[in-house]
């Protein structure tokens, strides 16, 4: 039996290996669909503005013109036809638009399809672990962050289904592989099983439960850093200046970001509320007490306070905007904190990392 384990142990390591490679051509191809829409969009504004003084010019000429050929009839002078060139939104025509729109997309499908791919092969490696350990693979740092990076990639194809994030790939992705390469070089741990604080069935409940909402946090996090990006972005074109971030035509504005972050966070703060009451329900059961000022513990609740923090402003506050972004991504920084620095440097009841 331990040599099958070790079997499975080794084929987890191999599909979390294939996973993180899938998953860093997903990330050059969602780059490069940034990148190609960035130089697209500058061609069509340019031929945009082009065909703009064009049309100026012929409207023009058709005034004095009809208004010379009115004089000359000795009646009124004649009404000029304005020249209709055809354009629509960004200024290609109506089929160019959809050619440039199919186009432009391209490299995006075939990052999400190879995310796809690459999040089934991470599957494989998780539940390979899981098998190999006899248990659910979250209960070590390695296990946690692959598992976690696992979940990120997972929520954010659903998100898909629903809503076009597309635009978020790149962030998504490339946190996912720094987390799969952290597990693997830092934090790896041979299959075994864990420590008697952790054979309770409140690890799959308050873990899974934290490794979801982490997931949701994640993706607010992309959505404040691009925020950001858009708000500094759509002020310099407001004052007229060039455009130095032309790859973010592609995402929405910084206000609509702003709404789709804050319903999530939303979302995921009632996840980390449970994820915080489960905990204190499984340290009674466990050490015999809800609350010990453990630093994970207090590190959860630092986290619930800013995320509360987050939504009451935002709500009650008008903390919009920049402000906004920036206390969603303190709160992401407290997250990150959680599971590194308090599961690694700290010494506690909860230090049991697997280090």
């Amino acid at each position: 039996m331990p040599a099958i384990n070790e079997t499975l142990g080794q084929y987890s390591e191999l599909f979390m290996l294939l996973a993180a490679g899938t998953y860093t051509v997903a990330f050059i191809a969602f780059a490069w669909d940034l990148a190609k829409s960035s130089k697209t969009f500058q061609a069509v504004d340019l031929k945009a503005a082009a065909s703009s003084t064009s049309e100026k010019v012929s409207v023009a000429a058709g005034r004095v013109g009809a208004a010379l050929s009115g004089a000359d009839a000795g009646g009124p002078a004649g009404r000029a036809e304005r020249p209709t060139s055809g354009l629509t939104h960004a200024g290609g025509t109506a089929a160019g638009d959809m050619k440039y729109t199919a186009e432009r997309r391209v490299p995006a499908r075939v990052a999400v399809a190879l995310t796809v791919l690459g999040v089934l092969i991470h599957g494989a490696g998780v539940v390979t672990r899981a098998l190999g350990a006899g248990r659910v693979p979250w209960g070590n740092m390695y296990e946690f962050l692959t598992t976690g990076a696992f979940v990120a990639v997972a929520v954010f194809l659903i998100t898909l289904i629903r809503r076009d994030l597309r635009f978020l790939g790149t962030f998504v992705l490339g946190l996912a592989i720094i987390m799969l390469v952290a597990a693997s070089v830092s934090f790896f741990t041979p299959v075994g099983h864990l420590v008697p604080a952790l054979q309770s069935y409140w690890l799959i409940i308050h873990v899974s439960i934290a490794v979801l909402s982490s997931a949701l946090f994640t993706l607010t996090f992309a959505m404040s850093v691009l925020q950001l990006l858009q708000s500094y972005r759509q002020k310099n074109l407001s004052a007229g200046r060039n455009d130095n971030l032309a790859f973010m035509s592609v995402v929405p504005n910084a206000l609509s970001l702003e709404n789709l972050s804050y319903r999530i966070n939303a979302i995921a703060f009632i996840g980390w509320t449970f994820t915080l009451m489960f905990g204190a329900i499984w340290a009674e059961k466990a050490w015999g007490r809800f609350w010990g000022w453990d630093p994970k513990e207090v590190w959860t609740f630092v986290i619930w306070v800013v995320y509360a923090g987050y939504l009451h402003a935002r709500a009650t506050r008008g903390w919009t905007g920049t402000r906004a972004a920036w206390l969603s991504i303190v709160g992401y920084a407290c997250v990150i904190i959680n599971f590194t620095l308090v599961n690694t440097v700290f010494n506690g009841l909860h230090s049991y990392s697997g280090l």
